[in-house]
């Protein structure tokens, strides 16, 4: 017996390291793509101003000193040290900190009331006076929870400029390195590769992540085998630019759902650093040797009989350079729209075995488009490598700062351990972001539109749900109100199952009483069903379907709310049969629980239907399965939303103009639920906000 079990342990143990190390391997090619380029620009971009006037050893030295610093100091220690560990239920980013902070102090505006309800703690932790005082002036402030919401939609916004800058930063300094070779060569011709190698790397993105990242793996150890074998107020403006050696950290966290805490660290510690660390200071003692070649530092360093292969090597790793935060975005953005934060797009789960591993088309291709007109419309380096570089300090501050709130009041330390974490690493990323707002006028303007742009579109979306939300709520109909009105409607029951949609989680939606009005008649059995975000990553399946009654027993009315995570999967091809087998459990269980007999939610679950199969059918059971025999009939809401009368010009932009043309170009709900089209009813219906 205890050899069997000893023998088991070994097998589980052997499974493990085994999927930590592939995932290891994998997360070369998509995690650390980003940062193992780097060595291509950042020399390069540091003396590109006026820090090329000090060409001298002690300066090409002093930025050595600081980019091993800088690496240290902020990838190793912050992120692989500290945050890391901040994961949310093995998922990492912005929105995970953020739903970290909404389950456990109420400090969203976003589900807040059921977060406070979920604890993954299994031993509270005791508070402490910082943490008290924390959570009750955003308690009481509304003002601060909404600041907070906009600072999480900055540092998202700015993943997603990211996205746009990371492929075309990366690609056009392997590019442009051909000059080094050819310099009669024009630029247009590098432009035009640099675009067809964009096309190409977000063509490869339907594949996946899993496919993707053995693909680029290799590649990318072989590139850093190639690279690891090889000032006054000028100095602080350089600072701009000596930022770009860190571009890719944030990634590790971002990308944390398609891998594990253990592998990022892994492949980072044994692989990235080391190999990066020798890239720069052999980068640096041939600049030392050589300080005319500072406009292709790089590709000047190169051998002369290596120069091809190392290009093509460098070239193809730019391309993985891009899969790191081309995957985070997917992953943010698939966060957003969980939360009613983003408009509704399609996402495609390429993995079975991963479930954070995604592809969304209409974001992979507006991406591209971005890429090549950035690419097309800057061409110069410098340029965006300004752009990117105050991109990258901006997500890496707004991470500290909420990673202050996680320590303080999630992992309750002392006021002290979170200052130190501020002061320490705030205070390095504040000197790197005021060298890179001086940048601005050359180029570093870019990345404040995008982000702009992308955090308006997300706020405005989310604004104009709650606000469709609101008045769902405040002109919702009593069912006693609506049945009383029967007689006079001469409504009637036909068969079949109606599955309503709705938002509410109680009462009648406006819309449904809008259609029995004006066509007095529904299904013999209606479901009103609630689809509900959560700030949690997934919801257990036993959780996930959560049914209650309506009225008496001879109205058939019942509601069933279906909760997701985040992160959570939605499929909708088994969604119809889930759902009536767990209307039927609870009708079943019903009957048979002591003590239930008064309509109440009930979670039913597996046990639940263990036990319904054991008995007989009861007769609502039986009305139930008749019903579906039947036919079942979809009828969702498709309203128009419009700001009233009284509403401000700003309102009525965000509203009329910007939401109402979001609503009209995005994934339609019966698409996005995946609801059949032949079985839907869709009711229009005005809302005045």
């Amino acid at each position: 017996m205890d050899t069997d079990m000893g023998s088991a342990n070994r097998e589980s143990r052997l499974k493990f390291y085994k999927t930590t190390l592939c995932l290891a391997y994998q997360s070369l090619g998509v995690v650390y793509g980003d940062l193992s380029i780097s060595p291509i620009y950042v020399y390069q971009t540091t003396f590109s101003g006026r820090m090329g006037l000090y060409e001298n050893n002690h300066k090409i030295f002093g930025v050595l000193s600081l980019v091993i610093w800088t690496l240290t100091t902020i990838a190793l220690f912050k992120y692989v040290v500290f945050v890391l560990g901040a994961d949310d239920n093995g998922e990492g980013g912005t929105f995970a900190l953020y739903s970290l902070l909404c389950r456990h102090s109420k400090m969203g505006l976003l589900n807040a009331s059921y977060a406070a309800q979920e604890n993954t703690s299994p031993v509270p932790l005791e508070e402490t006076r910082t943490s008290l005082l924390l959570k009750e002036f955003f308690q009481k402030h509304r003002s601060s929870r909404i600041v907070l919401l906009l600072v999480v939609l900055l540092g998202t916004s700015m993943v997603i400029g990211d996205g746009i800058l990371t492929p075309t930063m990366s690609v056009l300094c392997a590019v442009f390195g051909i000059k080094a070779k050819f310099k009669e060569l024009h630029e247009n011709y590098a432009i035009i590769i640099a675009c067809v190698i964009l096309v190409g790397l977000f063509a490869l993105q339907h594949f996946g992540t899993h496919k993707v990242g053995f693909l680029f793996a290799p590649i990318l150890i072989a590139w850093l085998l190639c690279i690891s074998g090889e000032t006054g107020k000028d100095g602080w403006s350089s600072l701009g630019a000596i930022v770009l050696c860190i571009a890719g950290a944030e990634a590790m966290f971002a990308d944390l759902g398609h891998f594990s805490k253990l592998s990022v660290r892994i492949a980072f510690t044994g692989v990235v650093y080391p190999s990066l660390i020798l890239a720069y200071m052999g980068e640096a003692a041939y600049l030392s040797k050589n300080q005319k070649d500072l406009e292709h530092t790089f590709h000047h360093a190169i051998p002369e009989l290596m120069f091809w292969p190392v290009f093509i090597i460098a070239t193809l790793a730019t391309a993985v350079g891009s899969q790191a935060i081309i995957s985070a975005t997917f992953s943010i953005i698939s966060q957003c729209r969980a939360l009613k934060c983003f408009p509704r797009v399609k996402i495609v789960h390429t993995s079975s075995r991963v479930h954070g591993q995604i592809y969304i088309p209409e974001v992979n291709w507006i991406l591209m488009g971005f890429c090549i007109a950035v690419a097309i419309g800057f061409r110069d380096i410098a340029m965006i490598g300004h752009a990117y570089g105050l991109a990258v300090i901006t997500v890496m501050f707004v991470t500290t700062c909420l990673m202050f709130l996680i320590i303080s009041t999630v992992w309750k330390k002392n006021i002290i351990a979170a200052a130190m974490f501020i002061l320490v690493f705030g205070s390095v990323e504040t000197l790197y972001f005021s060298a890179c707002l001086v940048k601005v006028q050359k180029g570093g303007w870019l990345p404040i539109i995008f982000p702009l742009l992308f955090m308006s579109l997300m706020f405005i979306w989310q604004y104009g749900t709650s606000k469709k939300h609101e008045y769902e709520l405040e002109n919702k109909v009593c069912l006693e109100n609506l049945f009383s009105l029967g007689p006079s409607l001469g409504m009637s029951r036909v068969p079949g199952i109606g599955l309503i949609y709705t938002n509410l989680e109680s009462g009648v939606p406006p819309m449904f009483a809008h259609f029995v009005t004006n066509f007095p008649a529904f299904h013999r059995i209606l479901i009103f069903v609630t689809l509900q975000s959560l700030m949690v990553p997934k919801v257990p399946p036993g959780e996930r379907f959560v049914v209650s009654r309506i009225g008496p027993s001879e109205f058939y009315l019942y509601r069933c709310v279906v909760r997701y995570g985040f992160r959570d999967l939605r499929d909708s091809y088994d969604f119809e049969t889930q759902l009536i087998e767990k209307v039927a459990a609870f009708l079943q269980g019903e009957e048979l629980a002591v003590g239930n007999g008064d309509g109440g939610g009930v979670r039913s679950g597996k046990r639940r239907k263990a036990r319904f199969q054991c008995v007989e059918l009861n007769e609502e059971v039986r009305e139930l399965m008749e019903a579906r025999e039947s036919g079942v009939a979809y009828m969702i809401g498709n309203p128009y939303v419009t700001a009233n009368e009284l509403s401000s010009p700003v309102k009525k932009f965000a509203i009329d103009v910007v939401y109402g043309f979001l609503r009209r170009n995005c994934r339609r709900p019966a698409i996005a639920l995946g609801i059949p089209h032949t079985s839907l009813v869709e009711v229009g219906m005005i809302y005045h906000v």
